[in-house]
C-alpha cells in the first residue's frame, strides 16, 4: 500500500468501535486490526515476519523441543487481579515449564464474537503484552476469526508455547514415589474465588484477588538447587484434590497429605464455607505442586520461599504405598478423609 494511500485508511476507533465480522475475513480489514492492535503491542522480529507461521532460531544442541497449548475461555473477561489476555500467557508458559522446560515462544489465536468492544479487545491485547514482555517469552505468530453476533461469548483464546528440555532431565506425572515429599508453593483456592466473587458480585470484607502468574522463574530456582525433582503440576481446573488424583494415578501410588498443613487465605476459606465449596478443588493459577525425593525436601522447600511467588510454600505431606492409588488427608480434628476425583466441575469457565 502507498503512503498516498495509507493516509486515506481510517484508524480503528478503540474508544467506540466494535469488532464486526470484516475483521476475520481475511481482507484490508483483518489486515489493519493486525497491523494497528496486535503487531502494535505484541510486535518483535518473529512476529514482524508476516507469514503464517515463524521461523525461530535452533534450539541449542543437548536439548529438546516441548510444546503446550491451551484454550481459555474465562467468564467473566476481567477479574481482581487480571484477565482472560494474562491468563492465556501464564497458563501456557506454565504448562511448558512444570514439564522442566525453559519456556521460548508463544502463539495466540483469538475468536471474536461480532459486536465486541475493540476497546475491551485493546485491554486483552495490551494484558497480554505486558504478561509476555515480563515473562521475557514473546509472542511469536498467531490467528484470528471472527464469529456472528450470539455464536461465541466476546473472546477465546487459545495460545500455545514452545520450550527447551535439556537432555536428560525428566520430569513427569508417573515419577513419585513412596517416601516422596509433597508440597505447593502457596495459599490455595485464590483464582477461583476471585473468578467466583466477580461472577456472582458477591463482596467480602478482604478482597480476593487472583493467583495468576507464570511460574518459570519460581521452577529455575527449585531445579537450580540440584534436587531430585520428580513432579511438577500447576493445580489449575479442579484444583489441589484433582491435581493430586491425577498423579497418584499416573504413578500408580497413594498420597497422604495433612489439613493443617494447607495454605489458605483466610478470605478464601471464608467465602468457600459460604458458598459451600471445598478449598482442595478450587482452580488455581499461579500455584506450584511439586514433589520431590524426601532427603530434598528442606533444599526444595527454602528455594520456594526465597522466590517472591513461594513465600507461602508448605509441605503438605508424603507420598506412600498404596495399590488403590488413593489421596487421603488427616483432618485438624485427628481424622483421616479420602480426598477423591470431582465427578464434575464445582466452578465451570474458570480458565
Amino acid at each position: 500500500m502507498s503512503d498516498t494511500r495509507k493516509q486515506y485508511v481510517r484508524p480503528l476507533d478503540i474508544k467506540h468501535g466494535r469488532v464486526d465480522m470484516a475483521h476475520g475475513a481475511g481482507g484490508r480489514a483483518m489486515a489493519q486490526l493486525i497491523h494497528e492492535l496486535f503487531a502494535r503491542h505484541l510486535g518483535n522480529e518473529w512476529l514482524a515476519q508476516g507469514d503464517d507461521g515463524a521461523v525461530l532460531p535452533a534450539l541449542a544442541p543437548g536439548e529438546q523441543l516441548v510444546m503446550a497449548t491451551d484454550s481459555h475461555v474465562v467468564s467473566p473477561l476481567f477479574f481482581p487481579g487480571g484477565d482472560i489476555g494474562c491468563l492465556a500467557v501464564h497458563g501456557t508458559i506454565n504448562d511448558v515449564a512444570v514439564m522442566g522446560a525453559r519456556p521460548l515462544w508463544l502463539s495466540a489465536a483469538f475468536i471474536l464474537e461480532e459486536g465486541f468492544a475493540l476497546g475491551d479487545l485493546a485491554r486483552i491485547v495490551e494484558s497480554m503484552a505486558a504478561a509476555a514482555r515480563e515473562a521475557g517469552v514473546p509472542i511469536v505468530t498467531g490467528d484470528t476469526k471472527v464469529v456472528e453476533r450470539g455464536k461465541g461469548d466476546g473472546v477465546f483464546i487459545t495460545t500455545t508455547g514452545v520450550g527447551a528440555l535439556p537432555a536428560g532431565r525428566r520430569i513427569g506425572g508417573q515419577r513419585a514415589r513412596p517416601g516422596d515429599a509433597i508440597l505447593v508453593s502457596g495459599c490455595i483456592g485464590d483464582h477461583g474465588m476471585a473468578i467466583m466473587s466477580e461472577r456472582e458480585g458477591l463482596g467480602f470484607a478482604s478482597p480476593i484477588v487472583s493467583d495468576t502468574a507464570a511460574l518459570h522463574g519460581l521452577i529455575e530456582a527449585v531445579l537450580a538447587t540440584g534436587a531430585d525433582i520428580r513432579v511438577l503440576r500447576d493445580p489449575t481446573r479442579g484444583g489441589l484434590g484433582t491435581t493430586l488424583n491425577e498423579i497418584a494415578s499416573q504413578s500408580g501410588v497413594g498420597m497422604l497429605i495433612e489439613e493443617k498443613a494447607l495454605p489458605l487465605n483466610p478470605a478464601v476459606a471464608a467465602a468457600c464455607e459460604f458458598l459451600g465449596l471445598d478449598p482442595l478443588y478450587v482452580a488455581n493459577e499461579g500455584k506450584l505442586v511439586l514433589i520431590c525425593a524426601g532427603p530434598d525436601v528442606e533444599k526444595v522447600l527454602g528455594a520456594l520461599r526465597g522466590h517472591a511467588l513461594g513465600r507461602e510454600a508448605a509441605v503438605l505431606g508424603k507420598v506412600v504405598e498404596d495399590a488403590h492409588h488413593f489421596v487421603q488427608m488427616t483432618t485438624s480434628m485427628g481424622g483421616r478423609r479420602i480426598v477423591d476425583w470431582l465427578t464434575g466441575d464445582q466452578l465451570p469457565r474458570i480458565c
